[in-house]
């Protein structure tokens, strides 16, 4: 706050008030490196009875469960008397209470106007629609990341939506007069024009939070977009004003309504006024939240019986192979299989970026990629192993390549390229009409520049995380998890999240690499750690989509080559389960909810006789059961 400072008083509180709900909005990171986040991340603080209290007052948003499908298993038994008793006594409310509410509907939650709100209630016109649409597609254009031909001034956004707002007639022709020159008169401060537009709503301290809140929230995910880069700046000991003025520019519309006399100024004092009070949980709510409980109960209730089944123990004989696998749940699959597919194989769960938080530098690239979770800031920086002739040509290569693209995209030649070209692209259509895979490309290995100390000590932090200090097996597998997709735009919401929406193959070979060098083997031994001269470290990507592994083993020696083969082998028949085991689930899946070898059975790998099929697919579930036994425990 310290450059609010000069401010009166009253304007610093409402500065104050824009930053408590500035963290109240979860982030949202970019399609190139899109992780899972928490939507009530800035909650996180509140009771949950709390928080879905604000969020329905702010958005009409709902945290819990709806009541229907709480009905729907009570009905069912999936939720017994015995956890709505817990439940209603944990949360002030009798069992009738909650058999009463369960089959009622919810009412609607009441949710703050905003001037927008009031103004289309007045005359009829969309303007929340319109406001969103306007400020979408100029903020389309201005974060965009390299797509756009001409693109945004980087000029700040408040000064460049400024530029834009003057000169957008889009407003007066909806009939809003003097829009652009009243924006255009707004100061170039963003921190003044805050202010201003704050007085001319007559906004208190006490109104304010929420009502920030509340106009963060009609962003249509912009205001997410804009709190990764706030969020990011805080972590890495920043600051980033960009969600502050995409708040002021929504605030600036706001203004104009009002000030134009769109909006009733008796509806807005009372709309201000319901701002203010503060946030309670009502009767509604806390019935919401005693159902969501009971189903936590009952959920709780069968994890707990299941896990407290007998495990079947596997031999005590030291396995043949190890594998590491991320904890993603799309690997997890995989890992019963593999332990089924063979008894000397055993699997351990880690997170995919093996405890190597880095920035890496690719073939051929100089953008720098995030392959760390996004609460981390990577503090190692790698490179491909580029040879200057390979690097070179690939450079000319991908520059050729953007050059074609966008010529492709160019607003001339756009319309004759389909006429003139299509007949060359008649090879690439059958080809990926049939299935044909292209050639796969080779990238080389990534180098770690640290320091052997350092080097000595990663590997003992991540070894002794992993929980794999002793009793290593002679080939170890470190496998990390992409997804190979097509024409995705959230393709890296499909990778490895602990990579930062990255493939994990970078952190296996690195890990891998690291953990086979002769002097980081000789520094952990002083640390307790022998890793056996005779224990080599194999790096693989499981590749989500088709449940294939790939194996990184250029390098592996002759002495493991039958361990190597037993792997793949076993990875083969693995990545077959696992396919199988989903298909059972996909929507018009022939055979679902039967057994593996039932109806819903597809494709059987050459080689594999159709009989050997149902005993290994029993393994696998065996495996299932055999969960937290030591062949399958998670060591996070």
């Amino acid at each position: 706050m310290n450059a609010y400072l000069s401010w009166p008083g009253q304007t610093l509180e409402l500065f104050a008030a824009a930053e408590d709900a500035m963290r109240q909005i979860p982030p949202a990171f970019p399609l190139d490196a899109t992780v899972a986040v928490n939507p009530w991340l800035g909650q996180m603080g509140e009771d949950r009875r709390l928080a879905a209290a604000r969020l329905a007052r702010v958005g009409g948003g709902r945290m819990f469960l709806p009541r229907d499908a709480v009905a729907r298993m009570i009905a069912a038994g999936d939720i017994t008397a015995a956890d709505i008793t817990a439940a209603a006594m944990a949360q002030g409310f009798t069992p009738e209470d909650l058999h009463r509410a369960a089959p009622a509907a919810a009412p609607a939650p009441a949710v703050l106007c905003t001037v927008a709100d009031l103004a289309q209630k007045a005359d009829g016109v969309d303007w929340p629609g319109l406001v969103e649409e306007r400020i979408s597609l100029w903020a389309a254009a201005q974060f965009d990341r390299g797509q756009a031909f001409w693109p945004a001034p980087d000029c700040g956004i408040w000064a460049a939506w400024r530029g834009f707002a003057s000169h957008d007639l889009t407003p007066e022709i909806a009939g809003l007069p003097g829009f652009a020159a009243r924006v255009a008169a707004m100061p170039g401060d963003p921190r003044a024009a805050f202010a201003e537009a704050c007085s001319a709503l007559g906004l208190t301290q006490e109104a304010a939070p929420l009502y920030f809140h509340r106009l963060l929230i009609t962003l249509s995910g912009w205001a997410q977009y804009a709190r990764h880069l706030h969020w990011t700046a805080e972590r890495d000991g920043e600051r980033d004003s960009t969600l502050f003025e995409l708040l002021t520019v929504r605030l600036v519309w706001e203004a104009v309504l009002l000030e134009s006399g769109k909006a009733p100024a008796p509806a807005w004092e009372q709309a201000r006024a319901e701002c203010a009070m503060p946030v309670q949980i009502d009767r509604e709510t806390a019935l919401d939240a005693a159902l969501q409980e009971a189903h936590d109960r009952s959920v709780e209730r069968r994890l707990a019986a299941q896990l407290a089944q007998k495990a079947e123990i596997g031999t005590d004989t030291a396995p043949t192979i190890q594998a590491a696998f991320c904890i993603d749940v799309r690997s997890e699959r995989l890992r019963r299989a593999l332990e089924a597919s063979d008894p000397q194989i055993r699997t351990i769960g880690f997170a995919g970026f093996f405890g190597l938080a880095v920035g890496h530098r690719g073939h051929a690239s100089d953008i720098v990629e995030a392959r760390a979770p996004v609460l981390l800031s990577p503090g190692i920086e790698t490179r491909a192993a580029d040879a200057e002739k390979s690097d070179a040509a690939a450079r000319v290569r991908l520059r050729t390549s953007r050059a074609w693209g966008r010529f492709k995209r160019a607003a001339v030649s756009a319309f004759a390229f389909v006429e003139a070209a299509g007949p060359l692209y008649v090879g690439k259509l059958l080809r990926d009409g049939l299935g044909l895979a292209a050639p796969s490309r080779r990238d080389p290995p990534p180098l770690l520049d640290l320091p052997m100390a350092e080097r000595i000590a990663t590997a003992e932090a991540v070894l002794r995380a992993m929980s794999l200090t002793e009793g290593f097996a002679p080939l170890v597998l470190v496998c990390g998890h992409g997804a190979a997709v097509t024409n995705a735009p959230h393709a890296s919401a499909l990778q490895c999240g602990a990579c930062g929406g990255h493939a994990g193959d970078v952190n296996a070979r690195l890990l891998a690499g690291l953990l086979n060098e002769t002097e980081v083997r000789a520094g952990l031994q002083s640390k307790g750690i022998t890793i056996p001269g005779g224990t080599y470290f194999l790096a693989g990507l499981h590749d989500t989509v088709s449940d294939r592994v790939r194996l990184f083993d250029e390098t592996l020696p002759e002495s493991h080559r039958a361990e190597g083969e037993r792997l793949r082998s076993a990875l083969a028949k693995a990545g077959l389960l696992t396919r199988t085991e989903r298909a059972q689930h996909l929507p018009r899946g022939v055979g679902s909810g039967a057994g593996p070898s039932g109806p819903g059975l597809v494709g059987i790998a050459p080689g594999m006789g159709a009989g050997r099929l149902p005993r290994l697919c029993r393994r696998a579930a065996g495996a299932d059961r055999r969960a937290g036994s030591g062949r399958h425990g998670l060591s996070a």
